[in-house]
């Protein structure tokens, strides 16, 4: 019979058990060593916005993102493709009987659109985003993102909240829970809709899921201001005032006698942010202190295009919001309904040209104002702005249509702002820019890198959840840290 344990066997054991302990503590004094120790906001339920520490030094304070829903298409905008261009017209090799999201695929297609070299990196940058493209070296391209769905409610579910399904916590409502905001007169988080309406996905993109009421996403815009928040007529600032106080000490008194009640104190908390917002939002969304100049620099003064002068006082409030200390903004072009003039967002089928004629002007001079402004005023140093869109465009058009079907197997984003490198490009999509085949990352790498920037800790960072501790990342997930200042 041989014994559990003889002499050699302990020697040679404690012999490996030793270095490893050696190794470990190595690891931990270098902080290399990997914590799953769940890092819990404390939060007081009466203030769920009080500014709260990051896990680690972070480099952004604020996020901006720009959400182009319907799947822009990253072969027409950032993603240059020599090999497309040169074999416009054929078959692309290997998949010449291609079946995808709507059905058969036809040839490849170059896009209309001319690239061109842009700043002194020479990033090659189509001529429907003219403006964007000069900003190209303060740009950190991502151009092999991969995704989990072909579908445009998914998409932006995955996009904006890191899961397919409804329901789930978005990346603004995880960034406000672990960190709440310095700003105590208006929301921490607001999402700002396209004019023409709401993401297919609606709420879902600036929802709360699981995690307190209180961290959703406060939806408004330029043009559609908080509703309710003038004080009604007939009622003086004095009595308003004595009003609000007395309500103050009601609510106090009901949430003392329901101390776990998370869903009473993030509705009496909203009372109190509506309150605060009655002076806030008014003068946060009044574009009237804007200059002549500034207007005319994002496109808000277009008369010949309505759409685009709206969407530009939108960019304006979002600078605004910013500048206010929000700490998390949700700025979307493209809305799932329909106008008369046709597709309103990027979902680019049946005819690109036209629909993308139409598009690109709307995102471009309003967008890129807002990125020079914001530069100009410093923004840029505590901001990491974030360009993004549900999944990419396949390099070829439709079988007996002239736009290009949903394709979730590689496409470009793109991030500016603290913490990034730039100008810098990462990844790289197939010579058609069918896949992703250079450095493939996932929308899991894509978050936990924004989490990072922001000072979080995405495997740590948890909500306990029936049974599970969720994350935005789920179980998955690495921090790009090559794309990293």
């Amino acid at each position: 019979m041989t014994p559990f344990l003889n002499r050699r066997h302990f020697l040679t054991q404690a012999t490996s058990g030793l270095g490893s302990i050696a190794l470990a503590s190595l690891l931990d004094q270098q902080r290399l060593l990997a914590d799953s120790t769940p890092i819990r906001p404390n939060i007081d339920p009466a203030k769920p916005f009080a500014s709260r520490p990051p896990h680690h030094p972070a480099a952004a304070k604020n996020v901006l993102v720009i959400f182009c829903a319907g799947a822009c298409s990253q072969l027409d905008t950032f993603d240059y493709k020599p090999e497309l261009i040169k074999r416009h017209g054929q078959p692309m090799p290997g998949a010449e009987s291609l079946v995808t999201f709507q059905g058969e695929q036809g040839m490849l297609t170059k896009s209309p659109w001319a690239f061109k070299p842009r700043g002194q990196s020479g990033k090659m940058i189509s001529e429907l985003v003219p403006q964007l493209g000069e900003l190209a070296d303060d740009m950190c391209f991502l151009h092999s993102l991969t995704g989990k769905t072909n579908t445009h409610g998914p998409g932006e579910n995955f996009m904006s909240t890191g899961q397919t399904l409804d329901g789930f916590p978005s990346m603004g409502a995880w960034a406000t829970w672990a960190l709440g905001t310095e700003n105590k007169n208006l929301p921490a988080y607001v999402a700002i809709a396209d004019p023409r309406g709401t993401p297919q996905s609606s709420v879902n993109n600036w929802g709360p899921g699981f995690l307190p009421a209180a961290f959703q996403g406060t939806e408004f815009s330029a043009l559609k201001p908080l509703d309710n928040l003038d004080i009604p007529a007939g009622v003086s600032p004095e009595t308003d005032r004595a009003t609000r106080g007395f309500l103050e000490r009601m609510n106090q008194r009901h949430l003392k006698q329901f101390p776990g009640d998370t869903e009473l104190a993030a509705r009496i908390s909203s009372y109190q942010l509506a309150a605060r917002m009655q002076l806030s939002v008014p003068e946060v969304t009044d574009l009237s202190s804007e200059s002549k100049s500034t207007l005319r620099e994002y496109g808000a003064d277009d008369s010949q295009n309505i759409l685009k002068a709206q969407f530009a006082k939108n960019c304006i409030l979002a600078r605004r919001l910013i500048e206010s200390g929000v700490r998390f903004v949700q700025l979307f072009n493209g809305a799932y309904q329909t106008g008369g003039e046709g597709v309103s967002n990027w979902d680019g089928h049946k005819s690109l040209h036209e629909q993308y004629s139409k598009h690109g002007p709307v995102l471009d001079q309003p967008c890129a104002a807002l990125l020079r402004d914001m530069k100009r005023r410093g923004l840029l140093k505590d901001t990491l702005v974030v360009w993004m869109t549900e999944f990419g465009r396949m390099p070829t058009f439709q079988k007996g249509a002239s736009g290009r079907d949903h394709n979730p197997e590689g496409f470009t984003a793109w991030m500016m702002g603290a913490g990034v490198k730039a100008p810098f490009t990462y990844g790289a999509t197939d010579e058609f820019g069918y896949k992703a085949v250079e450095n493939v990352s996932t929308v899991y790498d894509f978050h936990a890198t924004i989490l990072h920037l922001l000072g979080l800790n995405h495997e740590r960072l948890t909500y306990y959840h029936n049974g599970f501790e969720r994350r935005l990342t789920d179980v998955h997930g690495h921090v790009l840290k090559e794309v990293l200042n």
